[in-house]
């Protein structure tokens, strides 16, 4: 096992900040960082901004000018060794005469996957990988997720009383969280692939689903799935605003209204006659979506919970109560005993404004 030193943890995580710069506007590229080292002194750095543009790497080299010969290269991702986009890092870096490359982890693209350190190796590249690995791939969840499950990362989004109700009984629930939480969540949305709900809150409140941040702060625009089995939402306007592209998925066996010309995928129906889940995910990967966050009602968040799909809960929990009759965080999740809870890991806790949020992830079944 290579010993690491405290230099080496020090630029690796100056590389991992620089890389999360990349957040809102990477995908569905990972995010990358690159810092070049020379005597101790950082001679250049970079970080991948959009697909297309030039990788990490390239840019750090840009940076360094001749000061990169004999530098040592902290990379957050395994440089890439094929011609996509852009050309291979790892013959930018040969090519510049670095003479060491300390990479957080091995990048599983099957393109890539090995192949990047076995160049450099092979030109007499000094390789040492997985420092800071556990910290690299929680900054590319989606990405990983959609490379090594064929799905992308799953996020339910939802803000709640105290006593756990998000809505009035009559459907109304603006505003239970508070201003600062509803702006925390533009920038939670930022950094997704694609916002997804269902037809039931389509119908309900006629969402907009579109990211709205203070500033100009430069993001990729998510997608906008709306889950409709039987296209009944058509109608509804603010996600068809042309704000962001909007994909209706709809069942196979939807007759599908004369004219209609919005993007749609057909879906099969699961067991419980509702649309498969599963398959939806699965085909949103095969798209090229990394991260979803699901913006929906009890309904569509339970099933999704019920059904294993769900990676992470962001919950906003406001200081108020709604009382008995207000409608639950979740329907149908089928626990009707105490041996069938479901146990949640609390990532993270926090305060925003008034309210108080958490990052939960399901904790594995034994």
């Amino acid at each position: 096992m290579t010993a690491f030193t405290a230099d080496d943890h020090r630029f690796m995580a100056q590389s991992l900040r620089l890389a999360e710069r990349g957040a809102w506007t990477t995908r569905p590229n990972p995010m990358v960082g690159c810092v070049l080292v020379a005597d101790g002194e950082v001679v250049g750095e970079g970080f991948h901004v959009q697909k297309g543009g030039p990788h990490a790497e390239v840019v750090a080299l840009q940076a360094a000018g001749d000061r990169a010969r004999g530098a040592t290269a902290y990379v957050t991702l395994e440089p890439c060794a094929h011609t996509g986009s852009t050309g291979p890092c790892a013959d930018a870096l040969i090519e510049a005469g670095v003479a060491r490359v300390v990479a957080a982890m091995r990048d599983p693209f099957p393109q890539v996957d090995g192949a990047g350190f076995d160049r450099l190796r092979a030109a007499g590249v000094v390789v040492e990988s997985g420092l800071m690995e556990a910290q690299a791939r929680a900054l590319n969840r989606g990405f990983l997720s959609r490379v090594e499950r064929g799905r992308p990362w799953l996020r339910v989004k939802l803000a709640c009383s105290l006593d756990g109700r998000t809505a009035m009984a009559n459907g109304d629930s603006k505003w239970i969280s508070g201003e600062a939480s509803r702006a925390d969540v533009m920038r939670w949305r930022a950094r997704a692939g694609a916002l997804l709900t269902g037809s039931g809150t389509v119908l309900a409140d006629d969402p907009h689903l579109t990211v709205r941040l203070a500033g100009d702060a430069p993001f990729a625009v998510p997608l906008r799935v709306v889950l409709d089995p039987g296209l009944a939402t058509i109608s509804r306007g603010n996600v068809r605003d042309g704000a962001a592209p909007t994909l209706y998925v709809h069942a196979h066996d939807t007759k599908v209204p004369q004219g209609f010309d919005a993007p749609r995928m057909a879906a099969p129906r699961g067991s419980d006659g509702q649309l498969d889940l599963r398959v939806v995910l699965d085909a949103l990967g095969a798209g090229g979506i990394n991260d979803i966050q699901v913006e929906a009602g009890a309904t569509l968040s339970g099933a999704f919970l019920r059904a294993g799909l769900v990676d992470e809960l962001l919950l906003y929990i406001a200081p108020l109560l709604l009382g008995e009759r207000g409608r639950p965080l979740f329907d149908g999740l089928g626990v009707d005993t105490m041996a069938q809870r479901l146990h949640l890991e609390t990532i993270d806790t926090r305060r925003v404004g008034d309210d108080t949020r958490l990052l939960l992830r399901p904790k594995p079944t034994a």
